[in-house]
């Protein structure tokens, strides 16, 4: 298959494209590095993407920024980091990527565990999570020719516990290899408005 990863320079994306190379051809993208360029958050960078690269089997998304506060100490601004890039930039993804996905393709998006399980300082956080599961149970049932969207809800990866770690006492830890692995059964499965949970 021809799969577009979206943040492959990341940690979850380093250990997609380890995951999946040699199995599929693979399009490694990110804001800064990749084979392409993209800003999620700006529909005519998408666009242009999509038009470079032409068809797809996969969109995989692994980026997005989160505002991390306590909520007495967050405004407006703040909050609006999530919104405008976790959650718009990959509904933005999934959008426009819908009319260049092939026939039985498949988006897959990444969540994370505090849709479920709130944390102190992860409202923000907390709110865009639930936000692309809604969305991906709901784009499910409109997608055309066969196409499917899931999304990967992973807790706190255990190769980036020295960025957040702090924020998630308590919580048992997941490594990037094991959420790689979630976005290949999205993939390569057949399920469809499903949220992959890897707790």
């Amino acid at each position: 298959m021809k799969l577009l990863i979206i943040g492959a320079s990341g940690t979850l994306g380093r250990a997609l494209v380890d995951h999946l190379a040699g199995h599929h051809e693979l399009i490694k993208v990110g804001k800064t590095q990749g084979d392409h360029r993209v800003d999620i958050t700006q529909s005519d960078s998408v666009k242009n993407l999509f038009e470079k690269i032409g068809k797809v089997d996969g969109i995989l998304s692994v980026t997005g920024n989160l505002h991390f506060a306590p909520l007495a100490h967050m405004t407006a601004e703040d909050f609006s980091l999530g919104l405008n890039d976790k959650l718009l930039g990959q509904v933005n993804l999934a959008l426009i990527g819908q009319h260049y996905l092939n026939d039985g393709g498949s988006i897959t998006l990444t969540s994370g565990i505090v849709s479920d399980q709130p944390i102190i300082g992860g409202t923000n956080a907390s709110t865009v999570n639930a936000a692309i599961e809604g969305f991906i149970r709901s784009a499910a049932i409109e997608l055309k020719n066969s196409q499917r969207i899931n999304a990967v809800n992973p807790s706190v990866v255990t190769e980036s516990l020295d960025v957040y770690g702090p924020f998630f006492k308590g919580y048992e830890s997941v490594s990037a290899k094991r959420v790689a692995m979630a976005f290949q059964r999205s993939i390569e499965g057949g399920l469809n408005g499903q949220v992959f949970k890897v707790w």
